[in-house]
């Protein structure tokens, strides 16, 4: 049995959705030049392997991650990005105009992967990111830098609940907040429980906080006419649209994923 197909088979085992591809993204980081393959690069395969078996997810132990046209880096300190949050970016795009030099801002931004693939398809914009994580700003930092990208994004290291933490005024503001119901977080698969930061998971008691939080300044640094977009989870759509609404902004509409849940909330101030 060749080192391929000892991981496949370890991977069918624990039931792992895709054994042949993850078997082929192990080697690749592992073993460039597989079949071409020393010791030391198959121990690094097996000691992934090993990870993998744990639940850990493969993103985290590769330590990067394709989301939308891009690859960033990841890692324990920041969510992993999921095909979902591709709505989102999408939706934020068919508002943009092409040659816009709008200021974007992203809320809770953790990898940057939102705010970073929208100024990689909106050249003339420039945007800012916040979280409170220090790590996560680190490495969306370097995502920043390894797309070429920092000259037009600023991180700032800031809660959101704190009085002015950010000056000035934008065309539009983007976030994936926490939003899993606390008592959620236990029923969560291995892979997002033990491994993604409670933080960017954890939304309260019902999941809401954080819309609620950024309800109570969204409308105040948002420009006259700009739009807010929102990533909401499962059956939390129509209640974070009515939660902006009472603070005065407009609802656009809901966008559904490809799952057919709504997954993007839409609003106009």
């Amino acid at each position: 049995m060749n080192l391929r197909e000892e991981l496949i088979k370890a991977l069918i085992a624990a039931r792992v959705s895709s054994p042949r591809l993850e078997a082929d993204i192990i080697l690749k980081h592992a073993a460039p030049d597989y079949p071409q393959i020393s010791l030391e690069e198959t121990e690094q395969a097996r000691n992934m392997l090993a990870r993998r078996l744990q639940n850990e997810p493969l993103d985290k132990i590769i330590g990067q991650r394709e989301f939308y046209k891009s690859i960033f880096k990841v890692n324990e300190n920041v969510l992993t990005p999921r095909p979902d949050t591709e709505i989102l970016v999408e939706s934020a795009l068919s508002y943009i105009p092409a040659a816009a030099q709008w200021q974007i801002l992203d809320l809770g931004t953790g990898s940057g992967c939102i705010l970073l693939s929208l100024l990689a398809e909106r050249p003339h914009c420039c945007g800012t990111g916040v979280d409170l994580s220090a790590k996560a700003l680190d490495i969306a930092a370097e995502n920043a830098r390894n797309l070429k990208l920092d000259s037009r994004t600023q991180f700032i290291n800031k809660s959101w609940t704190e009085q002015n933490f950010i000056k000035g005024q934008y065309e539009i503001i983007v976030s994936n907040p926490p939003y899993i119901p606390s008592e959620e977080i236990g029923t969560l698969e291995p892979e997002v429980k033990n491994y993604d930061p409670l933080t960017a998971l954890d939304g309260g008691t019902d999941g809401l906080n954080c819309y609620r939080e950024i309800a109570a300044f969204a409308p105040l640094i948002l420009k006259e006419g700009g739009y807010i977009l929102l990533e909401v989870g499962y059956n939390q759509a129509e209640d974070v649209m009515q939660i902006f609404a009472n603070s005065g902004l407009k609802p656009q509409k809901i966008v559904p994923d490809l799952a057919g849940i709504n997954r993007c909330v839409i609003l106009k101030k």
